[in-house]
């Protein structure tokens, strides 16, 4: 079954309403890893909207599982990866208008940046992912720029209902297939939830799934602890067969 990340931009997103020191993230990671989270993720935005430069440092300090450092792909944000070393990368797209990440980076468009910045990240032994939308050509970038991961954009598929969610859930399927036989392993995460998660959870060769909004939702009704916990059984019973 896929290993569990949860994003804690959405922890970040509630101090900063107030500009107050709590709810520190830093202290939401060691709840989720000692709730059984397999890694952490967060997503340090140029416009520094949730997530905070010092957090990050912190975090990179406290984490003991995985850290999974979502950047976009500049030159500051190539900089502070290079610097703080997490365990892992995923490049992402950034538009300063949007609440959240709308879609996959246009890996096609971006390829000779990628070609550039991935080597960097490899030599100085940092795990890449790239964040793309569940079609062959991002995919295939993806694979001649030498990433790691792709990271499959669920979005489409959690928006959707009924027949055209099973249609999505095919399209990301045949993505993840086809990203493994170029060589490519696979992540997937945006717009899960427990209602939704164990589909993808039971996709061949996903490897982790990225969930945050949900996980941090569910905690302001049931506390943080538990809200991972029923996550991870979620997870687990996709490969019960439990639906």
């Amino acid at each position: 079954m896929p290993r569990l990340h949860v994003n804690i931009d959405h922890v970040a997103t509630v101090r900063q309403a107030r500009k107050e020191r709590n709810p520190d993230p830093v202290a939401a990671a060691v709840i989720c890893e000692l709730a059984g989270a397999n890694g952490i993720t967060v997503h340090l935005r140029e416009d520094r909207r949730h997530i905070q430069d010092r957090d990050v440092r912190i975090l990179r300090q406290t984490v003991k599982t995985f850290l999974n450092l979502e950047i976009a792909l500049t030159d500051e944000m190539v900089a502070i990866a290079l610097e703080l070393m997490p365990d892992a990368v995923c490049v992402v797209p950034e538009n300063r208008l949007e609440l959240t990440t709308e879609g996959g980076l246009d890996a096609a468009a971006a390829a000779e940046r990628l070609a550039q910045v991935l080597p960097r990240l490899h030599d100085a032994g940092v795990t890449s992912s790239v964040f793309v939308d569940p079609l062959p050509e991002p995919i295939e970038a993806c694979a001649k720029a030498g990433a790691h991961y792709v990271e499959l954009h669920t979005g489409g598929y959690a928006d959707a209902r009924g027949a055209a969610r099973e249609s999505q859930l095919q399209r990301l399927e045949t993505a993840a297939r086809y990203a493994h036989e170029l060589g490519l392993r696979v992540n997937a995460g945006h717009g899960l939830d427990y209602d939704n998660v164990q589909p993808v959870a039971a996709l061949p060769y996903v490897e982790e799934l990225n969930i945050g909004h949900a996980i941090v939702a569910r905690a302001v009704l049931v506390g943080l602890d538990a809200a991972v916990r029923e996550m991870q059984d979620r997870i687990l019973g996709a490969g019960q067969g439990e639906g």
